[in-house]
């Protein structure tokens, strides 16, 4: 086991430890860790014949018409206190999809995006509408009631890119971001757990 792994597995137990373990399902999510692409053409095929070694590791990918360049981080949060209980990083190309973060026995709540795609836990994944055939209105609730429960999420990554300035890396191998990210996440974790002491959920 690596380093990294001892250290994020020790935290996961002190959560626990501290009364807070998984109760109320996760909310799985993916956000874009962008890197400095330098000349790295969004055509060209990158792999082991890239000449260095951020063009190797870094590819591009797009989203709602925007492009972007380096990686993505995956993420599954305890939907009751907030919590980052796991994480992978890979290539930006990665689709949300196919990376399951869930654990047999959880509930966790996804967006369209993963739509289709089994997890190991009990999939709450928000419906999408397919050609000749829209959502009806219990879909459409459906979707708004997962859509409500998934909100924490977004602040998860609103801290950790702009409090802890992760949305952007300057490391250029999956390796090493994944390694800030476990930092990242673990500087988070301890900002929510103070979150958690202020509200009076822990003490």
């Amino acid at each position: 086991m690596e380093l990294e792994e001892q250290i994020w597995g020790e935290l996961q137990r002190q959560i626990d430890c501290r009364g807070l373990e998984i109760k109320k399902g996760m909310i799985q999510d993916a956000t874009f860790i962008v890197a400095e692409p330098g000349h790295a053409n969004q055509d060209k095929l990158r792999g082991d014949e890239a000449k260095t070694r951020r063009s190797r590791d870094g590819n591009w990918s797009k989203k709602h018409g925007k492009s972007y360049f380096g990686y993505k981080l995956h993420t599954i949060i305890d939907k009751e206190n907030e919590l980052i209980r796991r994480f992978e990083t890979t290539v930006a190309s990665v689709h949300d999809s196919q990376v399951d973060l869930s654990e047999k026995g959880e509930v966790v709540y996804r967006d369209k995006g993963y739509f289709g795609v089994e997890a190991k836990g009990f999939a709450a994944t928000m419906q999408r509408a397919v050609r000749g055939k829209p959502l009806n209105i219990r879909q459409i609730m459906r979707n708004d009631r997962i859509s409500v429960k998934r909100m924490p999420c977004e602040r998860v990554y609103a801290v950790t890119k702009g409090v802890f300035r992760a949305g952007k890396v300057m490391v250029t191998t999956v390796k090493r971001v994944n390694l800030k990210m476990m930092m990242t996440a673990f500087c988070f974790n301890l900002h929510q757990m103070r979150t958690l002491k202020r509200k009076k959920v822990i003490a």
